[in-house]
């Protein structure tokens, strides 16, 4: 073993001896890698080198709890360089009775872990078919406890546009790698094909992403706007937040609420032409802060409702 593997190895060892949420994380990966790589009901040789890699990573923890008791039933898994379904769903059964209240990690924390290691599990093999998209929906749609929290609104709205059609394109499944790998640690991948997911990165701009259906309110919350409006003014549209006793900022902050995206001639789901404020607003959401990316659109379908409601009461 080199002695960069070694004091790889090493730090791993220290940083699950002393943090349970280091084990939980780990733990809630590989349930997400096995829900990723199953996710279309077919399991390849590439995506079994994805789990061969995460049991790598971890075999040192091997006498270490949990590590002592999931460790060798992955190891005796891929004896045979073939991974069954059966024996996912037995490893996944024994994490599921590791479940404990933990004191670093919410249900909301432990289950964005997962949906991040299905990404990791879905693009293990380089490809992004339509059979593991709708698998994906499918979780997205049983797990919509997430919304609002980073990466579950972007990568569901990705998902609902992408398979609007119910197929993928390649321009699709390009645009698809790229967004999932901004959500994945590819780092700690051994399949996963890092010069294309750079190429991809440089050709497209991963920026931002709209919330789907958002969950609206006016009174006392914060907004802010970008882009370009065919309906109204930016005054126009501060006017109005401020008339329904909502707070207008022309800057994003940590407090604000909604960033609401212009719609003049720009797809709901690829920003290339917003800049700084989405990207503040991204950055503001990995960072834990609830803002949400509000498409016009939906801004204005939700105002039409809002002020039809208001004139039935009064």
């Amino acid at each position: 073993m080199s002695n960069a593997r070694l004091a790889h190895y090493e730090s791993q060892r220290y940083r699950l001896f002393t943090s349970k949420a280091e084990v939980d994380k780990a733990l809630h990966t590989l349930e997400g890698i096995l829900k990723g790589i199953g996710i279309d009901e077919k399991i390849n040789i590439t995506e079994v080198e994805e789990l061969v890699h995460w049991y790598y990573e971890y075999m040192n923890m091997a006498n270490l709890h949990p590590f002592s008791e999931i460790i060798p039933l992955v190891y005796q898994s891929l004896q045979d360089n073939v991974l069954e379904q059966e024996e996912v769903n037995d490893i996944l059964w024994l994490c599921n009775n590791f479940k404990t209240d933990s004191l670093y990690y919410d249900v909301v924390t432990s289950d964005l872990q997962r949906l991040q290691g299905m990404l990791h599990g879905i693009l293990s093999d380089n490809e992004i078919t339509e059979e593991e998209m709708l698998g994906l929906q499918k979780w997205l749609n049983d797990n919509e406890h997430l919304a609002s929290s980073f990466p579950y609104d972007e990568v569901y709205s990705l998902s609902v546009t992408a398979m609007a059609d119910g197929e993928l394109s390649e321009d699709e499944r390009r645009f698809l790698k790229g967004y999932f790998a901004e959500f994945t640690n590819i780092d700690h991948s051994k399949t996963i094909n890092r010069a294309e997911i750079e190429s991809l990165k440089k050709s497209m701009c991963l920026q931002g992403i709209c919330s789907m259906t958002p969950d609206l309110s006016i009174k006392d919350k914060h907004y802010c706007f970008t882009g370009i409006s065919s309906k109204i003014t930016r005054n126009g549209f501060a006017n109005i937040i401020t008339a329904l006793g909502g707070i207008y900022k022309n800057s994003i902050s940590a407090g604000t609420d909604y960033l609401v995206i212009g719609n003049d001639g720009n797809p709901c789901w690829a920003f290339s032409c917003y800049g700084r404020k989405v990207e503040c607003a991204v950055n503001l959401r990995k960072n834990g802060h609830k803002i949400l990316l509000v498409h016009e659109n939906d801004f204005w379908d939700f105002y039409d409702d809002h002020i039809s409601v208001n004139s039935e009461k009064a």
